[in-house]
Parts: structure tokens; C-alpha cells; sequence
């Protein structure tokens, strides 16, 4: 796709909203909500990496409560012609049709490639990819069998989502107070995971979430690997102008995107 003069790309992931009280998140959904009426003023396409919500599971007839904020806006963004695309992460791994059928924005359960000016990327999520993680891969696999997303749909919403948002919140304050820090390029999954995916095929940008940590690393031979970070504390994003792509952070936190030149 060739990008009309003066429009961009962005990239953003893991807002995990709901997360850690419903007053944090609702600022946070706010901020989300002014950087996207800011972006929608040169917006092509907008890319939501996974993890938009700390958990999410459509019940036939019921959406979960809340977020009217940020979908109302990506409603108007679709409505206004800017391309949406989401990519399941594994805290809204059960998405179902809802967000296709009132946003008009496709949604992927795997990676996917796109080209912009003739530049390749190759996006995804992250979870599950990439050596190692075996017993989540085996998690994964189960909890999107359609068997388990019946028998989740057969608890009334009240104890469903109540529990499993009882259990987000666990294991958040657990690790809140855990500093993400680059790990070295032998024990970055991802990393790893794009070196074996440019073996293959030349991309110019991998772009994935999930690591919460923004990484923007050069692989060499003109590809870059792009962790776009999250918006519990950094409020990182991605844009592309259709030439260059930069990692940066809406509230000014550049100094703890790591890279690599």
C-alpha cells in the first residue's frame, strides 16, 4: 500500500485497561483517547498490538462493562475513514465478533505482514512466540479451544468476568513493582523469535507487544525489531511517516525506550 502524501501509521499496545482500579484506568483511558484525536489529524492506519483491555470475553449477548471512551473514539476513527486493525493479546484473547462488527476493524489471532512504501512489517502480538514458555504455549492452546470459551460462557457474567478480573489484579500488584530492563539479546524471546523469521524472509520492521519494555533494536541488513512498550508507564507508541519509523513516548518518557543502533 502506497501511504497518501502527509499520513502516517501508528502502533500502539497493551493499555490493559481495567487494570490497577478503575480510577487509574480511567485516567489512562483518557490519555489514550487525546493521543488518538491527536493522531487522527494525519492518521493512514492505526495498528492496536494486543492487550487493549487487562481482560475481555464476549458472552453472546453481553460485552464487558466500561472502555465507552476508547471505543466510542475508535468509532469515530473508523467512521472517519482511518484503517483499524487489532491483534488479540493474551489478556483479550477472547474476542469474538464485536469489536469487527461495531468498529469495522479486522481482528488477527496470529502475525500478519503488511507493506507500506515498500517497506515490509511483520506484526504481532508476541505471546507464545519465540523458544521456550512452553507450559503458557499449552495454556494458550487450551484457553482458545472453543470448548473453554463455551464453558466460561455458561457462568453468568457476574462470576465470570468478576473472577477472572479478581485474578488480573492478583497477579498486576504482584509485579508492579518489577522494572522491566533488557534481558540480552540470548534471553529476549522475541529477539530471538525475529532473527529466526528474517532467516526466512527480509522485513524491515518486526513490531510486536507484550514485553511491556519499548525496544528499538537494529538487526542488521536494514530490519529492525520494535517492542512498542505499554501504557501503564511509559506510553510508548510507534509512527511511521512513510519513509522512517520512530519509537517514542507520548509523556515524554524517551529515556527509558531501550535501543540498540
Amino acid at each position: 500500500m502506497q501511504l497518501p502524501p502527509d499520513k502516517k501509521v501508528y502502533f500502539l499496545s497493551d493499555f490493559h485497561l481495567g487494570v490497577p482500579t478503575p480510577g487509574k484506568s480511567r485516567e489512562r483511558e483518557k490519555l489514550i483517547v487525546q493521543f488518538l484525536d491527536e493522531a487522527a489529524k494525519d492518521a493512514h492506519t492505526i495498528f492496536l498490538v494486543g492487550d487493549m483491555f487487562d481482560f475481555w470475553f464476549e458472552y453472546s449477548t453481553v460485552v464487558p462493562r466500561g472502555y465507552v471512551r476508547l471505543l466510542g473514539k475508535l468509532a469515530e476513527l473508523s467512521d472517519a475513514g482511518i484503517q483499524l486493525h487489532f491483534f488479540v493479546g493474551n489478556h483479550d484473547m477472547w474476542v469474538n465478533n464485536y469489536l469487527q462488527q461495531e468498529l469495522n476493524m479486522p481482528v488477527y489471532f496470529g502475525p500478519q505482514t503488511f507493506t507500506f512504501n515498500d517497506c515490509r512489517f511483520y506484526i504481532a502480538h508476541g505471546d507464545g512466540l519465540g523458544p521456550g514458555d512452553h507450559g503458557y504455549k499449552a495454556l494458550k492452546k487450551l484457553f482458545r479451544s472453543p470448548v473453554s470459551q463455551w464453558l466460561f460462557g455458561v457462568l453468568p457474567p457476574a462470576i465470570g468476568v468478576g473472577t477472572a478480573n479478581y485474578f488480573s489484579r492478583k497477579s498486576r500488584k504482584a509485579q508492579e513493582h518489577v522494572e522491566e530492563s533488557f534481558r540480552g539479546e540470548e534471553n529476549e524471546w522475541l529477539l530471538i523469535y525475529s532473527r529466526g523469521i528474517l532467516q526466512k524472509e527480509h522485513y524491515d520492521f518486526l513490531i510486536f507487544g507484550h514485553r511491556h519494555l519499548p525496544i528499538d533494536y537494529r538487526l542488521g541488513a536494514g530490519s529492525r525489531y520494535i517492542n512498542l512498550g505499554e501504557w501503564m508507564n511509559f506510553q510508548t507508541y510507534a509512527v511511521f511517516d512513510g519513509s522512517s519509523l520512530e519509537l517514542r513516548s507520548y509523556t515524554g518518557k524517551n529515556d527509558k525506550i531501550y535501543r540498540k543502533p
